[in-house]
């Protein structure tokens, strides 16, 4: 779980890279802009893009299972330590969001964390059937909201509110003058511009639909880890085979056509127009089964020899997941912006993956380093001693290393 968490890291940095790099354009000019430029993105959009969020997502629910599986002499004090433990993670992830970038997804993982637990109860039949329809439902609410304005009410909510909080705080009222506001703006700035940044980043969750995308996910991992039925799934190759076959076969001409349909969009998406919903069907149809395809390619490859080294080399980066999340987003704000490097725009899709590659691979050495010495990174500690209502042990001891044999689930 933590080698793949940390593979699954490299994915989201790679498809984040653009909101970091605030490139309004998809080309430009100049030394950091490439032929190769489109066909990255092009890529970007069919193998990683809604793929690699969606392993996170499953894997979220895969720990939510565990966690309440080790504490099954006392399933109350169970959901009593889930609850707390999602709280904390939603302080953190709303912290994230207002100090560093409004693209964290981790505070919305923590409040349809709160829904997960609320429904953990439901037969796994009901649980599976669910979803598939959530997974599937984006086409049907992007359809009614083409043919039904109301039904884009709540997003349009936000982003009005969003448009009223940047106005008061940074005295923004047209596109001019954000960016001009962006070209210039200092740290604090920054913040005062997170601070309305929430309300845009929800509304476009909300446009996106991307709650019943999450949630079915969550719902798939939370199965996953029930009842420890990953313990004879992972020892069941010939099933991991055919669910890496299938998603393949289904996933990748889906994502080759929503892939297309995004690079021809000329604002049809977010227009309700007819190619945005195709596009919607599209992604529906195949990021889940692409992404399940990519687990289990990734499940089979670790039961090999090099796959074991693979292994081993990833699962520090996934044991410290949060604290990498975070710090991708302090690298990549120091990088890009005005009171940092600069860079902002001025960075091509593939100059942008090779960042985020490299920072990925510094990632890996660092994490390995520190775990000699930590038993967790700095976040996770912190999210740790605030669950527990105690500050954790931060070093590693001798005896703790011997003993420490069981897996942690850490984000």
């Amino acid at each position: 779980m933590d080698a793949l968490r940390g593979l699954a890291l490299l994915g989201i940095f790679i498809a984040n890279i653009p909101g970091f790099n605030f490139l309004s354009e998809p080309v430009g000019t100049g030394p950091y802009f490439t032929s190769l430029d489109n066909n990255v993105r092009f890529l970007d959009h069919m193998l990683l893009e809604g793929k690699f969020y969606s392993i996170f997502s499953f894997l979220f629910g895969w720990g939510i299972a565990l966690q309440i599986q080790r504490r099954e002499e006392n399933q109350l004090k169970a959901i009593s330590f889930a609850r707390r433990r999602l709280f904390f993670m939603l302080v953190l992830g709303l912290s994230h969001i207002v100090f560093l970038w409004i693209g964290d997804i981790v505070a919305f993982y923590a409040m349809l964390g709160f829904v997960l637990l609320a429904i953990r109860k439901w037969k796994d039949r009901t649980l599976f059937i669910t979803a598939i329809l959530l997974i599937l439902s984006p086409v049907l609410l992007y359809y009614i909201k083409m043919i039904w304005p109301p039904a884009s009410a709540p997003q349009q909510l936000l982003n009005d509110t969003g448009i009223w909080v940047d106005s008061r705080l940074n005295n923004i009222n047209s596109l001019e003058e954000w960016k001009l506001f962006l070209a210039n703006m200092n740290y604090f700035d920054l913040i005062k511009t997170n601070i309305a940044g929430f309300f845009w980043r929800f509304s476009d969750l909300f446009f996106q639909s991307r709650i019943s995308k999450v949630l079915g996910m969550f719902i798939l991992g939370f199965l996953m880890g029930r009842k420890g039925r990953y313990k004879t799934i992972l020892k069941n190759y010939r099933l991991l085979s055919i669910i890496a076959l299938a998603g393949l076969l289904v996933g990748l001409p889906a994502n080759y056509m929503m892939s297309n349909m995004v690079m021809k969009d000329q604002g049809e998406y977010y227009g309700l127009k007819l190619m945005g919903w195709h596009r919607t069907i599209a992604y529906a149809i195949g990021v889940a089964p692409q992404a399940l395809a990519y687990m289990a390619l990734f499940f089979l490859l670790a039961a090999s020899g090099i796959g074991k080294f693979v292994v081993k080399v990833l699962a520090p980066v996934g044991k410290m997941a949060f604290t990498n999340y975070i710090l991708q987003s302090l690298v990549a704000t120091i990088f890009f912006l005005p009171f940092g490097l600069n860079m902002m725009g001025k960075l091509g899709a593939a100059y942008g993956a090779l960042l985020a590659t490299s920072v990925f691979l510094f990632q890996i050495i660092v994490s390995r380093i520190w775990l000699n010495y930590f038993q967790y990174g700095p976040v996770e500690w912190l999210w740790r001693s605030a669950t527990y209502k105690k500050w954790q042990s931060f070093t590693k001891r001798k005896q703790e290393e011997k003993t420490e044999n069981h897996p942690v689930v850490t984000y």
